[in-house]
């Protein structure tokens, strides 16, 4: 299908450098291939409420997709029960093995979110077992592609729900001899979608998508809608929407270097909701604001500028010690001012900066350092995005902080136009451009931007050679573009930006076997590593022991990290692989669950990728492939729903595509058996206190498997208590290291705050009331026009919170007569809580265990080591098993 306009997305005024072929439009019969084997692809779509699949035959020579069999069912928001079930019996019914799947395609929306995951991680599994191309299309161009081949000719407007009263609107031009998109992804209100359309078009048009079953009556009026049964996607629209692609040569089926799966992500066309929030904020967040705290009317409290923003307060400095952030307002004057070093007479102006920020098609960002800058040569413009070799560290500068980059681009018709790079001649040469591109490249892509256009000055050969080192190709010229009459190359590049654009440092990983705690490394990234998509950073702990069978890879992603882990029949972990989110989640206070749930998608591929390659380095062997497992497991529950179901849909599809059992593992059991790691001859019965940010509970462990929930809370759990009082004293995210280190140097008894329920005569918890007390005192102590002191405020909410959580524990030990302690959870590397239960273990003559620090926090290798059992005990998961958010860990599965 090819785009209006589309030749290698020049505008019409540049010149262009190559035009890619036009569509075809035949459909071959079935059974026409000229290949000695069949060769075969399956195509799939869950953006909506309907699962549709494909199964087509592949003809290499003609470039061309038989329909081979199709399928499309009402799935009713359960599309990761039923997807998979539905191809595994689609192929069966045609008699085709897994073995002859040669290509993957799944539907990358615009839809609903979750809906889209569930293919696009169902698709990643299966493409990645399957070691074949995954290719991405629009869910709108399948159904355009499918009106095409009922008949429907002239302008069509595909509408698809985007809820919130809003529409995804695309229109086409339908000839005899194509498909061709007019438009790109955009959503809009549905009532101004049907404006637009009635201005662009004056004649009527044809109408079609699922928005129709909302808003008949308001798209009635601006053309005829099409029949019902071609409102939302089939099987054979996304297989001819494949076809059109490949004979475009934007996919190529038996070309498994254009197809990795990592690469292949949604087309979201906005941010999260606490990114376009966020954005809001700080447009609004200028001096005088910061200053005065005066609050904009009609914003909601969320939208609110504030005088420490938590986008500014809590974003996570990366190894060289740069804070980027999104660009406020506040520091639209620091832009200007290095806009005039870079740019001379050409610079913008703060004026102009800041009526970007408020700009809904803008991205802007910057980058701060609290180190100054050391001298250097005159800046270069932005255009000439080369760095000075990194100088000497100067003094650190407490409190301060310098903005030594920024970047800026306009998201239009699908595109990322790139304004504006510029970094400070201080600090180059450290990777700062890369980075503050990539992170426009990202919040582009979410936008629905597909491919990114700069502008660089034909002679500046350093500026180029460093944007072809992202992925940019010249794609036309300006004539006489800069001052000068210089003219000015047109380049254009992928999203996401080419490997390697936020890799963090490498370093050897560093070998673990359960019970021998090692430190978080960088592993040497592959390839598809999931830093070069989601710009995560890895952490690695893998061992060297000789692995026996069976080998199980465990997969974590249950709320913030993307995890994976590789076991052995010894228990021995031949790897275990995070990439952590912290970096997206800081400046927000919290875990924000859709962020959480497109990061995972990002990231899962590369993550399991590099687990296998981890243990293979390991093994002295050249690869280790998913056809060489003996399971895949995931965590299936409990923890936020939207990440959990990437998990399982991708270890579903895996498991599927490599003919192995797939085990689901509850969340909480593995942080039970993070014990393992330290104690590798732990045997029941024990208490185990599980304290994390989603939960505080004591629980009975009387057998593997076999558990009794003593008492939980009854409100907050102990994690997510640490992150609130972390935050209304601005101590920043997360809490819980925050609130440690600043109780290292407070006085535990200098505040009296209340242990609540530490009388009660039960087992339960609660820690609302505790939070409460300790904003009721800070508010108090301004009051009366006192400094609070924050170190004794941490430290004596600290200690009432170790008081009650000991006794408690002291209490189930006493009740059960058990004779051993576990601790797990985020919560357990708390450095004064396990002192204190060290101190109530000796005292009660208890054996205490306590997981390595890194196994404190959300891991795969705890999920392995449940897994392992599992498998032993046959306790395998149909395929149409799915994730929850909430689930008994007393309760059988």
């Amino acid at each position: 299908m090819r785009r209006e306009g589309a030749e290698a997305g020049v505008p019409p005024h540049a010149e262009a450098t190559e035009t890619p072929p036009s569509a075809e439009a035949a459909v071959r019969p079935a059974g026409a291939s000229t290949s000695a084997e069949a060769a075969y692809v399956v195509a799939f779509d869950t953006a909506n409420e309907v699962i549709a699949i494909g199964i087509g035959e592949i003809d290499a020579a003609a470039k061309d997709v038989a329909v081979v069999a199709t399928c499309e069912a009402e799935a009713y928001r359960a599309s990761n029960t039923q997807l998979l079930p539905r191809i595994d019996a689609l192929l069966k019914e045609q008699g085709i093995a897994r073995e002859a799947v040669a290509c993957v395609v799944c539907g990358r929306g615009p839809g609903s979110f979750t809906g889209v995951r569930i293919c696009m991680a169902t698709a990643k599994g299966m493409a990645s077992a399957l070691e074949v191309p995954l290719f991405g299309v629009s869910t709108l161009d399948a159904i355009a592609c499918q009106a095409h081949d009922a008949g429907v000719r002239g302008r069509l407007a595909v509408v698809a729900d985007a809820m919130r009263k809003e529409v995804y609107p695309v229109c086409y031009e339908l000839a005899e001899e194509g498909v061709v998109r007019l438009n790109a992804d955009r959503v809009l209100r549905a009532e101004q979608a049907a404006q637009a359309l009635a201005d662009s078009f004056g004649a009527p048009i044809a109408v079609t998508g699922d928005a129709l079953k909302k808003y008949p009556d308001m798209f009635a009026a601006v053309g005829s809608l099409c029949d019902e049964s071609l409102w939302t996607p089939t099987g054979r629209g996304l297989l001819l929407a494949a076809r059109d692609a490949w004979r475009e040569g934007a996919i190529d089926p038996f070309d498994p270097s254009r197809g990795n799966p990592a690469f292949v992500l949604p087309v979201y066309t906005r941010l999260s909701d606490a990114e376009e929030n966020e954005r809001i904020r700080l447009s609004k967040n200028d001096p005088k604001n910061l200053r005065t705290g005066v609050q904009e009317e009609g914003l909601r409290r969320d939208q609110r500028p504030l005088a420490l923003d938590p986008a500014i307060a809590n974003a996570q400095p990366d190894g060289q010690g740069i804070v980027y952030r999104p660009l406020d307002a506040a520091h639209a004057a620091d832009v200007a001012s290095l806009e005039k070093e870079a740019m001379g007479a050409d610079a913008w102006s703060e004026a102009l900066v800041l009526d970007e920020l408020p700009r809904t098609d803008r991205v802007w960002w910057a980058a701060y350092a609290e180190t100054p800058p050391q001298p250097e040569t005159p800046p270069q413009p932005a255009t000439l995005p080369q760095e000075a070799p990194p100088q000497p560290e100067a003094p650190s500068l407490p409190g301060a902080s310098l903005m030594v980059g920024y970047a800026g681009g306009w998201v239009v018709d699908g595109q990322l136009q790139v304004l504006k790079v510029v970094t400070h001649p201080g600090f180059r040469r450290r990777g700062i451009a890369r980075r503050l591109l990539a992170r426009l490249a990202a919040d582009a892509r979410d936008l629905g931007a597909q491919d990114a256009l700069l502008e660089v000055r034909a002679t500046n050969s350093g500026a180029q050679a460093f944007y072809r080192s992202l992925g940019f190709e010249q794609a036309g010229v300006r004539r006489r573009y800069y001052p000068g009459s210089a003219d000015a190359l047109i380049l254009q590049g992928p999203l996401p930006l080419a490997p390697g654009t936020l890799l963090p440092p490498s370093t050897p990983s560093t070998p673990s076997t359960p019970g021998t705690p090692s430190p978080q490394s960088s592993p040497a990234p592959s390839q598809s590593a999931p830093s070069d998509v989601a710009g995560m950073p890895l952490t690695a702990r893998s061992t060297e022991a000789p692995p026996q069978p069976p080998l199980i890879l465990a997969i974590e992603t249950s709320c913030d990290e993307t995890a994976a882990a590789l076991v052995d029949g010894t228990g021995a972990l031949l790897c275990d692989i995070v990439a952590s989110q912290i970096d997206f989640h800081a400046r927000f206070g919290g875990v924000v669950p859709e962020i959480a749930s497109r990061k995972h998608i990002e990231a899962i591929c590369g993550v399991a990728e590099e687990c296998l390659d981890a243990a293979a380095r390991k093994r002295g062997l050249s690869r280790l492939r998913w056809r060489d497992l003996d399971a895949v497991a995931v965590t299936y529950a409990p923890g936020l729903v939207g990440a959990l179901v990437v998990g399982v849909a991708f270890a579903k599809g895996a498991a599927w595509a490599a003919g192995i059992p797939f085990i689901g593992v509850n969340h909480l059991e593995g942080h039970i058996y993070a014990n393992k790691l330290a104690t590798p001859d732990i045997t029941p019965p024990f208490v185990v206190s599980l304290v994390s940010g989603g939960h505080t509970m004591l629980v009975h462990v009387k057998a593997w498997g076999d558990y009794e929930t003593l008492g939980a809370t009854l409100d907050d759990a102990v994690g997510e208590a640490f992150d609130k009082v972390a935050k209304m004293m601005g101590l920043g995210y997360p809490g819980g290291p925050a609130i440690s280190k600043a109780a290292a140097s407070g006085n535990p008894e200098a505040i009296d705050f209340p242990r609540a329920m530490l009388h009660s005569g039960d087992l339960r918890f609660s820690l609302s009331g505790l939070k409460t007390a300790v904003i009721t005192y800070i508010k108090d102590t301004e009051a009366a026009g006192r400094t609070v002191d924050k170190a004794d405020v941490a430290a004596s909410f600290q200690q009432a919170v170790i008081d009650v959580q000991v006794a408690k524990a002291e209490k189930a030990l006493v009740q059960t007569g058990a004779r051993e302690f576990c601790l797990g959870g985020g919560v357990a590397a708390n450095k004064a809580l396990r002192a204190a239960y060290e101190q109530m273990c000796a005292r009660l003559g208890v054996r205490l265990t306590l997981p390595p620090i890194h196994a404190c926090t959300d891991n795969a290798s705890m999920i392995a080591l449940v897994a392992l059992d599992r498998f032993h005990a046959e306790k395998f998961f149909p395929l149409d098993a799915d994730a929850h958010a909430h689930t008994s860990l007393d309760q059988a599965y």
